[in-house]
């Protein structure tokens, strides 16, 4: 299936893991690429491999996204580079320390890249893509959003919370101006996101962890189907629409003159 056959996808954290399979997988659905990652060795050996494989034109960015003058480096490919029809907002960082033992550096980096980066760079993006007359932001989340207690530390939980309510924002601030949004909340997925946050995946049931390949290739069954969200281990998206609608209903009693009655203020 062909999605796009001129556009270009730029996709962060590009060098292995999810990044590295939808770079593949794009490449091959038509798209040139634009691949970003901090390790330029193995993007452009990646790069490589998949022009030859596909025949797509692949050009490669070596970027800390935590530095500030590497992060405007993107946005400026994203702003000035009128062939980008797709941002894979994919890189981030995390950790399964407890939130007493985990270092501020760490916690830092975490924000930095799931929460500022990604942010900065989907501003660009839709920014962008008004002007081009269309264009695709997809944001990596995680179930943790949906469940944080599944996992300790609270801090690359609350960030993934964050990039589930920026999606949210972003699909009602764009999502009928022809800027399209998903967030891809994905279970345990077997990468080495988990011996970089310490815990290696194998310490995990095998019953829970779902390969890469089936996260990124649900992913994008899911934008060809036009999910907003995209879990690709739920068994029945009613599900998900059922605690969509649920959280609806809350709208209206959001934001009130008085306190709800409970609180027994007139008392």
């Amino acid at each position: 299936m062909i999605i796009n056959d001129s556009g270009t996808a730029l996709i962060t954290g590009a060098s292995s893991g999810l990044g590295a399979i939808y770079a593949d997988r794009l490449a091959r659905q038509g798209y040139d690429l634009v691949l970003v990652a901090r390790n330029i060795a193995k993007l452009e050996m990646l790069g490589e491999r998949i022009a030859s494989d596909t025949g797509r034109t692949v050009r490669t960015i070596g970027a800390d996204l935590t530095d500030g003058g590497a992060l405007q480096r993107v946005e400026d490919a994203l702003l000035t580079d009128h062939s980008v029809r797709m941002l894979v907002n994919n890189a981030g960082a995390g950790s399964t320390v407890p939130l007493q033992d985990l270092d501020v550096v760490s916690i830092e980096r975490i924000v930095a890249l799931n929460v500022t980066a990604l942010t900065r760079l989907a501003r660009a993006a839709a920014t962008a893509f008004l002007e081009r007359g269309g264009g695709t932001i997809v944001n990596m989340g995680s179930i943790l959003a949906l469940a944080p207690e599944v996992l300790s530390g609270g801090v690359y939980s609350g960030s993934k919370a964050y990039v589930l309510a920026f999606s949210q924002a972003l699909r009602n601030d764009f999502g009928d101006r022809g800027v399209r949004v998903q967030v891809v909340m994905p279970g345990a997925t077997a990468t080495d996101f988990w011996e970089l946050s310490g815990m290696p995946v194998e310490a995990l049931p095998a019953n829970i962890v779902m390969t890469a390949e089936d996260v990124v290739d649900a992913a994008l069954s899911g934008l060809a189907q036009g999910e907003f969200a995209t879990l690709p281990s739920l068994p029945d998206i009613d599900q998900w629409d059922a605690w969509e609608a649920a959280r609806r209903a809350l709208l209206p009693g959001l934001s009130r003159t008085s306190p709800a009655s409970r609180y027994h203020m007139g008392s």
